[in-house]
């Protein structure tokens, strides 16, 4: 397995492109990416109750058997707009599908932006053969840089590897800085990949692949109404056909799995307002969901994450979200560590024997290791500090 660059179109087939067409005031804000040839597709989307208009529409669409391509903007959520949104949408996605000379269920729709302002799909529908035309194999970076919002930098990555003497590619592009929260983190990601694949068996690897990544990252604890995760396969790399759970499907989870926490790492790297990349690791559960509850209440605590902001020692923050989590934990079972610096050692404190613990709360990347003493299943999560900047982003947060 090695990187590549070319992001989503680095893989065979693959096309993308991204405009400005008028919903932001000057920044790129409509993506587009299409497959040649149709290709097969699996989706998750956010758990939020309240989903926006454009996640409706895909969830509908991505039952259809083959998937031609995926429009996106940025600026406007077209959440919480009723009817008239999900018509937006389903107008969109009919008219691309028109330009593109394929079926409107073959074409899937993602917004990220402000939440409960109408779509000004008069802005859209204007640019669409534009965006048609624009299209081309190097315009990768282009749509990842329309799907972004309060983003500062663009998240893409891509992957090479050998399955019977076939190279695999795939590709991934996304947006999250904010809203992020590990049950489908906030956020927007399309990946691609050549691979000729059974669509049952991609659905379950990306489901697997988003719950170790995207699912273990934290900002704020908010989860949005637009969040979506979708993977295109078109087959184009020409191994066999990949149709059981064997070693050219674990070849592929692996790849998958790369790709999907690399993005997820990027989207934590760029949190809004954040001066900490924070990595916590939970061993010592008696189950992985132990493992995963503890971290993912110790990602999302407020009182941990404003701590690391002021480079303060309170560990006992840590401890506090932990036992929040409602599994089973005893005091004289915890080992504590940031990143080398022992903190508690199977219920004794060391801390006062460590000298080098403010050193460690000035990096910018600090590892929490907390074993928990119950058991042999561990699970990791990564999450920011927070800080008076992302008050601030977020108080003037407009489009």
């Amino acid at each position: 397995m090695k990187e590549i660059s070319g992001g989503i179109t680095s893989v065979k087939g693959i096309k993308a492109t991204g405009i400005h067409c008028g919903i932001k005031r000057s920044k790129s804000d409509l993506a587009l990416i299409v497959s040649e040839p149709l290709a097969v597709a699996a989706g998750v989307f956010t758990t939020n109750r309240l989903k926006a208009a454009p996640v409706i529409v895909s969830m509908e669409h991505i039952k259809s058997e083959r998937v031609k391509g995926i429009i996106a903007n940025s600026g406007n959520a077209n959440a919480c707009t009723g009817r008239a949104g999900y018509k937006d949408s389903k107008e969109i996605v009919k008219l691309i599908a028109k330009e593109l000379k394929t079926s409107p269920k073959s074409i899937l729709i993602a917004s990220t932006g402000k939440i409960g302002v109408p779509l000004p799909i008069d802005k859209i529908k204007k640019n669409i053969p534009l965006l048609v035309k624009s299209l081309s194999n190097s315009g990768g970076k282009k749509a990842a840089e329309a799907i972004l919002t309060t983003d500062t930098v663009i998240k893409e990555t891509a992957i090479e590897y050998n399955y019977n003497n076939k190279a695999i590619r795939i590709g991934g592009i996304a947006k999250g800085s904010g809203m992020i929260f590990p049950k489908m983190a906030t956020m927007l990601s399309f990946i691609t990949t050549d691979v000729s694949i059974k669509d049952e068996l991609l659905k379950k690897a990306l489901k697997r692949s988003v719950d170790k990544s995207f699912n273990m990252i934290s900002v704020d604890g908010d989860t949005s109404t637009n969040d979506t995760v979708i993977c295109m396969a078109n087959g184009l790399a020409g191994n066999k056909l990949i149709d059981k759970a064997g070693g050219g499907f674990q070849l592929f989870q692996e790849a998958l799995d790369f790709i999907t926490l690399d993005l997820a790492k990027k989207i934590v790297g760029d949190g809004e307002g954040a001066t900490k990349f924070i990595e916590i690791k939970v061993k010592g559960a008696k189950s992985k969901g132990d493992a995963k509850r503890v971290a993912s209440f110790v990602a999302n605590s407020n009182l941990v994450k404003t701590a690391f902001f002021g480079e303060q020692a309170n560990w006992g923050r840590i401890l506090s979200a932990a036992g929040s989590a409602g599994v089973d934990l005893d005091f004289g079972s915890i080992s504590l560590y940031l990143n080398d610096c022992k903190i508690i050692e199977r219920g004794i404190v060391l801390y006062k024997e460590s000298h080098d613990l403010e050193e460690v709360l000035k990096e910018k990347e600090i590892k929490i290791l907390l074993n928990i003493g119950k058991g042999g299943k561990e699970e990791t999560a990564w999450t920011t500090d927070l800080s008076y900047e992302y008050i601030k982003i977020n108080a003037e947060y407009m489009s």
